[in-house]
């Protein structure tokens, strides 16, 4: 079994880095990510589940997508793919969106980096680093829970490995 083993937090830093080891060899772990309907089933929370929209895994790329929670209410996100090193690593500015799909603006843009590294046994590890613009708009995606869902979310990804290994 995998998942999360740390979380990092620096407020004056301005940094999230949340490390996650798991059994699975990182192409497998890649492959997560490189596949819209498989991130689909673990980008959000439980009860929260994600919809992409958009999908264009390439530098300059648009990514639309929502998550649907237990009552029906939908949250809208966006990424701008920055750089895919396939299949160990994909950066992207990551932000919140209104119903329509446009950007948010009254919620902070966030830079998110995302590396995959091979361990010795066979393993990998997932080391999803994301830095914010200001230390208030870290603040203020901490207290709207970021911590907690990007933790739960990560931690359906087992299940999702063990399909294929």
């Amino acid at each position: 079994m995998g998942g999360v083993i740390d979380v990092q937090k620096d407020l004056a830093g301005r940094t999230l880095v949340v490390v996650s080891e798991f059994e699975a060899p990182a192409e497998h772990v890649w492959e997560l990510w490189r596949d819209p309907r498989k991130l689909e089933r673990w980008w959000g929370p439980p009860g929260y589940p994600a919809t992409f929209t958009t999908y264009e895994l390439e530098p300059g790329g648009a990514v639309a997508y929502y998550m649907t929670g237990p009552e029906g209410q939908r949250y809208h996100g966006w990424w701008t793919v920055t750089a895919v090193d396939a299949p160990t690593g994909i950066s992207f500015l990551d932000g919140f969106a209104n119903e329509d799909g446009s950007r948010n603006d009254d919620l902070p843009t966030t830079e998110g980096r995302v590396e995959i590294t091979p361990r010795a046994d066979g393993g990998s590890r997932m080391t999803i680093t994301s830095v914010y613009p200001t230390t208030e708009a870290m603040q203020q995606v901490l207290d709207m829970g970021m911590e907690q869902g990007i933790t739960m979310a990560i931690g359906q990804m087992d299940g999702l490995l063990a399909e294929l290994a």
